[in-house]
């Protein structure tokens, strides 16, 4: 009896042994450190800062600028029932028809899409501004990603509708 319980503990201890370095030796996902970043990046604004932690993400805006506040570097969208300020900084990236613009580039009823992270405080920082219409380049890209997306549907309509639907007779 004493035999077969050694065997059954040894057996155990083995199988723990040999599958532990296993657990070990997989690859671990590379993150940058926190500590790494905010070091790097000192003068990085708060949405850079935030961003690197994971926690913030930009989220897409578009409409058509109301008014422009050119000393504190801000624009106002207006929506159907409230307005959104945004403000520009250094590391917003401007674009107007596909080219490089400046914040003088940035006037009252002009169309404008871009991303922007809200901050903390409840304002929100702009990190992407593309002013004026969509170019060719970027409905062109559209069109390409409605054309992939239809046709992924299609791949998967036809492979749902050929399995048997069960349904219950009566």
């Amino acid at each position: 009896m004493k035999h077969k319980n050694f065997l059954i503990i040894a057996a155990f201890f083995a199988t723990v042994l040999v599958c532990l370095p296993h657990t070990q030796a997989a690859p671990k996902k590379a993150f940058p450190s926190p500590d790494a970043s905010s070091s790097a990046d000192a003068d990085a604004s708060p949405a850079t800062a935030a961003t690197a932690g994971g926690k913030m993400r930009a989220t897409p805006f578009k409409g058509i600028i109301a008014a422009v506040d050119d000393k504190a570097k801000t624009f106002t969208i207006a929506g159907k029932e409230n307005s959104h300020v945004l403000k520009i900084t250094d590391k917003t990236i401007i674009t107007k028809g596909g080219q490089p613009a400046t914040m003088k580039d940035v006037v009252a009823n002009e169309e404008v899409r871009g991303s922007c992270y809200k901050m903390s405080d409840g304002s929100m920082e702009a990190k992407l501004v593309k002013l004026g219409p969509l170019t060719d380049a970027e409905k062109a890209e559209r069109e390409a990603r409605r054309a992939k997306r239809e046709e992924r549907k299609a791949a998967i309509s036809p492979a749902a509708s050929a399995s048997p639907s069960v349904s219950p007779s009566a």
